[in-house]
């Protein structure tokens, strides 16, 4: 199970633990995004600082319709105790995860600021 916390702009957070190219473990706090349906996004800064590895390069359309055009990287995360190698695009907003990488969790949050978040892994039937 992973557990969060909904802030202050009503936005659900969980932290996200992500290896470094070296093995070292980054902790950062990442928003639930449930309109993203990729894995990750991760600022430019902080993929440069974790040295991950590029991938190649993606194409989306945005909520209003335009077209946007960014690089792919590739992590390890540690998910709810699983290592998982997953795609991150590269985008210029704060770290999001998407539903890729909540694919087969139920998600429940409070929402109020300080309510709590969590995704719990389920059995498909």
């Amino acid at each position: 199970m992973i557990t969060g916390v909904v802030n202050a702009e009503f936005e659900p957070i969980i932290p996200l633990s992500i290896r470094q190219s070296d093995g070292k473990v980054f902790t950062q706090d990442a928003i639930v995004d449930t309109g993203f349906n990729g894995w990750l996004s991760l600022p430019p800064d902080l993929i440069a600082e974790l040295k991950l590895r590029w991938k190649r390069r993606g194409r989306a359309i945005l909520g209003d319709g335009s077209e946007c055009i960014f690089d792919i990287y590739q992590a390890v995360v540690d998910w709810d105790g699983t290592l998982l190698t997953i795609p991150v695009d590269e985008a210029d907003s704060e770290p999001l995860v998407g539903m890729s990488l909540m694919e087969g969790y139920q998600l429940t949050m409070q929402v109020f600021e300080g309510g709590h978040v969590e995704l719990r892994k389920v059995n498909p039937v």
